[in-house]
């Protein structure tokens, strides 16, 4: 299977924006300082405007997490889109599940991190469309990329990454095999989509649709 927009790189990041962010820095950098050494004023005001948001968009805070243990966390920053109770098999997680949509906004922190302690069983990609995040069809018919997570209490979690209308590119850090702490970066998706989030039928879910949360940080729900 070609994944032309999966990419590896490194977890650990000890710099303040993520490292995918770092060409598109350079980048606005240099045009920026190009127009300016030509005294070019407007162009040199646009990239500068260009390059702080690109910045923004890129930040990569430290985060630790509230609760560990049976805690599901957030693996995204954003908008919580729909937390409901799915009994058909046709999901990523194949069968009656928990299922938290999590959308991310141009404004939010793009880094996803680990809803729970655990070693990766499972990473596959989808390629698909680019609807809008924000649409239930996105899930079904957008490029994704999910992630199976086996937890040290026996649970199975499924986590999947999903492009977007401006979105184009997932970048997943993680394979099969490796093992995860709740709250570790794990990948990053650019410029606004989402996130799913499939837990076993009897957990408990504690956000609903509206509810703001933070990537690593936020509880969304329990195992049981």
């Amino acid at each position: 299977m070609v994944t032309p927009r999966i990419q590896k790189t490194r977890i650990e990041n000890r710099l303040p924006v993520a490292r995918e962010g770092i060409p598109f820095i350079l980048i606005g950098i240099v045009l920026t300082s190009l127009c300016a050494w030509f005294a070019v004023i407007i162009p040199s005001l646009f990239f500068a405007l260009i390059t702080a948001f690109v910045i923004f968009f890129f930040r990569d805070p430290d985060r630790t997490p509230d609760e560990t243990g049976d805690a599901v966390l957030s693996p995204a920053d954003g908008r919580v889109l729909k937390a409901v109770y799915r009994t058909d098999s046709d999901n990523p997680f194949g069968g009656p599940c928990r299922e938290v949509c999590i959308f991310m906004s141009l404004f939010n922190v793009h880094v996803n991190r680990a809803v729970s302690s655990g070693v990766v069983s499972k990473v596959q990609y989808h390629a698909g469309r680019f609807f809008s995040a924000n649409l239930d069809k996105a899930s079904e018919q957008n490029e994704r990329n999910g992630l199976t997570i086996e937890t040290p209490g026996g649970h199975t979690l499924v986590v999947v990454q999903v492009a977007g209308l401006i979105a184009r590119r997932i970048a997943c850090w993680v394979a099969p095999g490796d093992r995860m702490a709740a709250g570790q970066r794990f990948g990053l998706i650019r410029f606004g989509s989402r996130l799913d989030v499939y837990l076993p039928e009897d957990s408990r879910i504690i956000v609903r649709e509206g509810h703001r949360v933070k990537a690593g940080q936020s509880v969304i729900g329990y195992l049981s």
